[in-house]
């Protein structure tokens, strides 16, 4: 084996397994739409999310009753024996 050959098998064939595996991982960054930046306008309608709607203080954010007439059952808990 000349020194050539030992160089592309050893060094060559690594590189060329990460070059392939760096071109999958950054596609994505490549492909995807351009993110917003601050400072940036924002053409978008403004999306108010809480996690306690009954806490925010403001009318109409709660979630409907089910319908149906329906009784919950569940207690809760890990064995539900709260």
């Amino acid at each position: 084996m000349s020194v050539v050959q030992t160089v592309l098998v050893f060094a060559g064939i690594p590189l060329g397994i990460y070059s392939v595996v760096a071109l999958l991982t950054l596609r994505d960054k490549v492909a995807r739409a351009p993110r917003y930046r601050p400072g940036q306008s924002w053409d978008h309608p403004p999306v108010w999310w809480t996690a306690n709607p009954a806490g925010s203080g403001q009318a109409g954010l709660s979630a409907p009753a089910p319908s149906g007439g329906s009784k919950r059952t569940a207690k809760g808990g890990a064995r539900g024996s709260w």
